[in-house]
């Protein structure tokens, strides 16, 4: 029985540290679903469509790894995808209290489901994916905080 992980996340878009959270899930699981997850407290950048096409490109080195969408509740399209296991990362502790109520409510709809919290990587404590829309809208550079995809993709974004 193969060991199914959801990694779920609005990935608008993606960043150096949401690409080492999945890589280190894909090394963990057998399957990852990376879950594009519509947000709608949000308004997104990228659509939908845009956002899976530069993970995919991104992840196409990991061959555990599809890049899906889903617009309804996570817990849900865990249980579709026969997932046990939701991987969060985590940045700093500002996150856990969030995150601590996400995966209280989670483990309510489906106590069979588990979430695992990967700490992301000091160089990444910072990162956001906000916080780098925000730097590169005003021509700041970000060429290591995200793939060089990404990168290219913001600057026709906002040169449009």
């Amino acid at each position: 029985m193969d060991k199914i992980a959801v990694v779920p996340g609005s990935f608008d878009p993606i960043t150096n540290g949401h690409l080492d959270i999945i890589q280190r899930a894909a090394d963990i699981f057998d399957v990852v679903y990376v879950a594009v997850m519509n947000n709608s407290a949000k308004k997104p950048l990228f659509n939908v469509e845009e956002r899976i096409d530069l993970i995919q490109q991104v992840t196409k080195d990991m061959p555990n790894v599809k890049v899906e969408s889903s617009s309804g509740l996570l817990i849900h399209y865990a249980k579709e995808k026969n997932a046990h296991v939701i991987v969060r990362g985590l940045r700093a502790v500002s996150d856990f209290e969030y995150e601590m109520q996400i995966t209280s409510m989670n483990r309510y709809l489906d106590h069979h489901i588990e979430t695992f919290f990967i700490m992301t990587k000091n160089q990444h404590s910072f990162l956001s994916s906000s916080i780098v829309k925000e730097v590169s809208q005003y021509g700041g550079d970000i060429e290591s905080l995200v793939p060089a995809i990404v990168n290219k993709a913001l600057k026709e974004k906002f040169k449009a």
